[in-house]
């Protein structure tokens, strides 16, 4: 029964919850949220987050929203809408945990900032990216940094023209 339909900013809501096990987030209305950046930061104990229901058409910030999520081992963000998303810096960040992320339903064309968004995931062997427009990004600073697991990735449609750092991008 949390009302949340004239919440526009969620930013830091779970931030440093490291005993948060489980969260039911099914009834949230996220309709006229603009930020999630930090929303799930530091849930070192969830496991599973599904958030299938929720409406992010609206959201322009995703900044570190799920990092240091260390045992999260299923993200189901399957049914984003990611099109007014100008930041997803460090937004997977050391989710350790992560074997595998679908984001082939990802927009990306106004993301200005990838810097860190896969940063550490150890974990994770495979990630369709190929969807991806990065005709926007200006920074990839460590995108991949520390992504020891994954086998392949097809970067073919990567436009890197606006990339001004791409500092460690594959590093690790």
């Amino acid at each position: 029964n949390f009302d949340t339909k004239s919440v526009t900013n969620m930013a830091y809501m779970f931030y440093g919850c490291i005993s948060l096990e489980n969260i039911d987030l099914s009834n949230f209305n996220t309709t006229n949220d603009e930020s999630m950046g930090n929303m799930f930061t530091g849930c070192s104990s969830l496991k599973l987050i599904d958030l299938i229901n929720f409406n992010t058409s609206n959201v322009k910030d995703m900044n570190s929203m799920f990092s240091y999520c260390s045992n999260l081992e299923i993200i189901n963000i399957s049914n984003f809408d990611t099109s007014e998303v100008i930041n997803m810096h460090s937004m997977f960040a050391n989710c350790n945990s992560l074997k595998s992320l679908d984001l082939t339903n990802f927009k990306t064309s106004k993301v200005k900032n990838m810097e860190r968004m896969f940063y550490n995931c150890k974990q994770l062997s495979s990630l369709n990216i190929s969807s991806f427009d990065t005709s926007s990004v200006e920074s990839m600073h460590s995108i991949f940094f520390g992504c020891n697991s994954l086998i392949s990735m097809d970067l073919s449609n990567f436009n890197t023209e606006k990339v001004k750092d791409m500092h460690s991008m594959f590093q690790g």
